[in-house]
């Protein structure tokens, strides 16, 4: 028992400051990206033909990302000959409209908060169903990691239960295989009302490397409503943990400005 104790006053807290203070990302981290429309070449699509996933479109008005298909693979900052985009360290990515992810790199309007009675409801105690709808796994271990003493999401009343009977909302990863369609839509059927949908990663939010695939259903929204949009491949879990936040009002409402 007393080595138990040294052992622990030893580790001293794991816990990261987050959301009091900024959270320290390793140097490789790929957050929100940034487009600079002066290094742009007019005539120039190689980081449009370089997307696995067809996030890039250039038209008349410049370079357009959506983030709910980018793989953050970061081929497209690597194929641009002028440097015109880059992904900086920002971590802040999730939305409530799926429309707000696709970005021309200089703004992005960040999650608002649930109206005042879902606050209300939900604010203080969140419990949530995961559903894995063919997802790879990489979702999965970053939300996973969130029950960890490193995040440990319980402060924040946020909780992961077994049944969706039990849940509040559900919380999707994966991109819908049409294997899992029936399965997630029974899930969200059992969830008592009013609940709450928060879509995890590229494939959950548009299909992710496997879009159009006919297999899938390219995300979560062609068979549920989605209240919240995170996006990655997989996004950060201080990503998740920030998005979750965000939709609970724990964070002020604010807009990403290139780093």
């Amino acid at each position: 028992m007393f080595n138990l104790l040294r052992t622990r006053l030893r580790q001293g807290h794991r816990t990261i400051p987050y959301p009091a203070e900024a959270p320290v990302l390793p140097d490789r981290f790929r957050g929100a990206p940034v487009i600079s429309g002066t290094k742009c070449v007019d005539e120039c699509r190689v980081c449009v033909a370089a997307c696995p996933t067809d996030a890039i479109e250039k038209d008349a008005l410049g370079l357009r990302l959506d983030l709910g298909r980018c793989l953050f693979c970061a081929e497209c900052e690597q194929a641009c000959p002028t440097g015109a985009i880059h992904f900086t360290q920002d971590y802040r990515l999730a939305t409530r409209a799926r429309a707000d992810l696709v970005t021309d790199g200089n703004v992005l309007r960040l999650a608002d908060a649930l109206d005042a009675t879902s606050r209300r409801l939900f604010g203080r105690s969140l419990k949530l169903r995961q559903v894995s709808a063919g997802g790879c796994n990489a979702c999965e271990a970053d939300v996973n990691v969130l029950n960890t003493i490193v995040f440990d999401l319980g402060r924040f009343g946020i909780q992961f239960v077994a049944s969706p009977r039990h849940a509040d909302g559900i919380l999707i990863t994966g991109p819908v295989t049409q294997n899992m369609r029936l399965a997630l839509q029974k899930t969200y059927d059992a969830v008592p009302a009013p609940k709450i949908v928060i879509a995890v990663g590229a494939c959950a939010i548009a299909g992710g490397p496997f879009v159009d695939h006919p297999e899938v259903h390219n995300g979560a929204d062609a068979v549920v409503p989605v209240d919240l949009h995170i996006p990655g491949c997989p996004p950060h879990p201080v990503t998740i943990l920030d998005g979750l936040l965000r939709l609970l009002g724990r964070l002020p409402n604010d807009r990403r400005h290139p780093l």
